[in-house]
């Protein structure tokens, strides 16, 4: 039994809640009291409801988030009827803004807009004494790191076994790109680093092989990300992994010299582009210098040490189609493991709200709130890219067609290449999910033989066969085998 439940639903089993457990540990006296409950999206409102009341709470801490708003509402309606005296407190991004206009609210008794460690500690505080506030909308103060609690000692043994290990070293981004709820934070603001890597020698220690930071720009400040990293070198090895978000255009010469230390496949840089067209970039507010950070991107894969991802994002005001491919194939023949496409956003609270009208920006009134057109792209065109985003994810970034890629190197246009091939995928299957891995790899082959006209069907047959013999050493290739190597036709990409 608990006085209070923290709870909220993850994205999938493997990820953990870092809020949930930043809450938790900064709950001083109260403790002891207090539980965490972690669900997935794969649960439904009802079984939920059941584990978090056989608990027989006073209060529910509730993390609302985009992925999770829907099932949320589902959630507080049932506890509020369930067991109406139980006091719901929910927080997080999603409800931290716009927050009267949510349908969430009406149900639950207390939200706490922004970092609520301490805030949340406080009504708490002022519940269980009688003493609850008048207001519903609580405003949390921004808290000083120095004050609060570590919460890396609540990661369970399950967890460091089988799920994301998140750390932070910092909070808030020097930049203000118009679509990103970071635009919103008034500073960037830094954990004391010798007690945070006192907690890191903990957390190895105790096994953890994965580090995910989820710190916004990680090498904003490049002196303290080479004494993380000069840390972490003699600590691990093959196996280990360290994640970090960076913007392309800050890597001077002493980062990478630690950098080309880490044994291959350590480093996993998430590098956020998301547009090559300055001007664009300019209508958003984002601050990039394209030279510098496509040499950076270069260097990067070239010494062959770290597994690259970069951002691009489809519906930006003032970006077509035309210009979406261009910064695509750019990076497309850099070659990095992978190219991350997302549709824009519509994220509560954020300045790209005031673009809307002029560039025509109409998104999706639910979650996740994504752009259904805009200026220069419409409706029909918005659906093949979304597809296109889709299939990218299962092929290019799957890591299974790697054979495959190498030849789409060879067309003018890679982009427009692999959005033929997408049309192609789902006029022949009517779907973006749920094909099977054997059939994806056939559907590849016939896909880009009928689409592609300068291919050679054979060349392309034969980076099929290579991949699927990668990926599976032990199940035969028949389909290939009955495969007319003499066949092409279709469509031509453009």
């Amino acid at each position: 039994m608990a006085d209070i439940v923290l709870t909220t639903m993850n994205a999938r089993f493997s990820h953990t809640s870092f809020g949930l457990r930043c809450l938790y540990a900064n709950l001083g006296e109260l403790q002891p009291q207090a539980i965490l409950i972690e669900f997935d999206l794969e649960k439904s409102p009802l079984t939920m409801a059941e584990g978090i009341l056989a608990e027989n709470p006073l209060i529910v801490g509730l993390g609302v988030y985009i992925w999770n708003v829907e099932l949320a509402l589902h959630l507080v309606m049932l506890l509020k009827q369930i067991r109406p005296q139980v006091v719901v407190v929910l927080g997080g991004p999603e409800i931290s803004f716009e927050t009267e206009q949510q349908g969430i609210f009406a149900w639950a008794d207390y939200v706490i807009t922004g970092e609520a460690e301490l805030a949340f500690a406080h009504l708490c505080r002022q519940i269980l004494n009688s003493e609850p506030p008048t207001t519903r909308i609580i405003q949390a103060l921004l808290p000083s790191l120095e004050l609060l609690q570590s919460p890396y000692l609540f990661y369970t043994e399950e967890d460091i076994l089988h799920r994301l290990i998140y750390v932070e070293a910092s909070r808030g981004c020097p930049y203000r790109c118009a679509f990103c709820l970071s635009s919103l934070d008034e500073k960037v603001r830094l954990f004391p680093l010798e007690p945070f890597l006192a907690q890191m020698v903990v957390l190895l220690k105790r096994g953890v092989w994965q580090f995910k930071f989820v710190d916004r720009t990680f090498n904003h400040h490049p002196k303290r990300m080479i004494r993380l990293l000069e840390f972490f070198l003699p600590h691990i090895g093959p196996g280990h992994r360290l994640h970090f978000e960076m913007v392309p255009d800050c890597l001077p010469d002493a980062l990478k010299e630690v950098m080309v230390q880490f044994p291959p496949g350590v480093l996993h840089l998430e590098v956020g582009i998301q547009s090559l067209d300055s001007q664009v970039r300019g209508i958003l507010g984002r601050q990039q210098v394209d030279s510098i950070g496509l040499a950076n991107l270069h260097w990067l894969l070239s010494v062959g040490r770290v597994d690259l991802h970069v951002d691009l994002i489809v519906g930006l005001p003032g970006e077509g189609i035309e210009g979406f491919a261009v910064g695509f194939d750019r990076l497309f023949l850099l070659g990095p493991q992978a190219i991350q496409v997302g549709i824009l956003k519509r994220l509560r609270g954020v300045p790209l709200v005031a673009l809307a009208s002029e560039y025509g920006l109409v998104f999706n009134p639910a979650p996740p709130y994504d752009l259904l057109y805009n200026d220069q792209i419409n409706f029909a065109l918005m659906q093949r890219l979304r597809r296109f985003a889709r299939y990218w994810e299962m092929i290019g970034n799957s890591g299974r067609f790697v054979a495959t890629k190498r030849i789409m190197q060879e067309v003018e246009s890679p982009f427009w290449l692999f959005l033929a091939l997408s049309d192609w995928l789902y006029a022949t299957t009517g779907r973006t999910h749920g094909i099977a891995l054997r059939r994806l790899y056939e559907l590849v082959l016939h896909g880009l033989c009928s689409v592609a006209n300068s291919l050679d069907a054979r060349r392309v047959s034969e980076a099929v066969k290579a991949d699927f013999g990668q990926m599976n050493p032990k199940e035969k290739s028949d389909f290939l085998s009955f495969f007319d190597h003499s066949k092409k036709g279709g469509a031509r990409h453009r």
